[in-house]
């Protein structure tokens, strides 16, 4: 006997609605199948309310994305403002550490090591980005980092597995490309003068 190969469940969202509704119209007045089970009316009410729900998600995620966008943006002022008034403070208070603190500011860690090379990112997060495809991630900012430097890899990952996706210069990157459907892993390291800090603990999402 003959199989069918829906395969489905590895089509973007926008070729499954159409892939469904193709076959809902295959099967409408044909001669051959004359009773559906499942009834076809039910079968396009099913796909009406997934395509409903999809819009709606493409449009939230629209919304969130320019909210973001603008959240960062915000961001980037304060942060340009208090390098500002740092080296204000800086420029006043000269080696005073006693003088630096009165300003409410820490005064400068000490390398993470003995060579300098900063520690692995912390708190790397993964989630589905603005379009098919895109995966935006984030993770803790690392002072002294100069450049983050991101890899990718299908899943499961190997030591052989992981290839260069991105270098990033803030916290955070979208990662676009990636095949609908498929789970991928993702880690980052920070550079400074020094080097390459080691990987961050992974983190794993399957692309929208």
């Amino acid at each position: 006997m003959s199989k069918i190969k829906l395969n489905f469940s590895r089509l973007p969202l926008t070729d499954k609605i159409a892939r469904a509704r193709q076959i809902v119209a295959a099967l409408t007045g044909n001669p051959i199948f004359l009773s559906p089970t499942p009834a076809l009316t039910a079968v396009t009410t099913a796909i009406d309310d997934f395509e409903s729900a999809y819009v709606a998600t493409q449009a939230a995620r629209q919304e969130a994305k320019a909210k973001t966008t603008d959240q960062q943006n915000k961001e980037d002022i304060v942060d340009r403002l208090m390098t500002q008034l740092a080296a204000y403070v800086e420029a006043v208070a000269g080696d005073n550490e006693v003088l630096i603190q009165s300003a409410g500011m820490d005064l400068r860690a000490a390398a993470s090591s003995a060579s300098g090379i900063l520690s692995p990112p912390a708190n790397l997060a993964a989630t589905a980005g603005d379009r098919d495809g895109e995966i935006d991630l984030t993770w803790d900012t690392l002072a002294g980092a100069k450049s983050y430097v991101i890899e990718k890899s299908v899943d499961p990952p190997t030591p052989a597995s992981w290839t260069h996706s991105a270098v990033a210069t803030r916290s955070r990157a979208t990662i676009e490309g990636l095949t609908s459907g498929t789970r991928y892993w993702f880690r980052v390291a920070a550079i400074n003068a020094n080097g390459q800090s080691g990987w961050s603990d992974p983190a794993m999402k399957i692309a929208p």
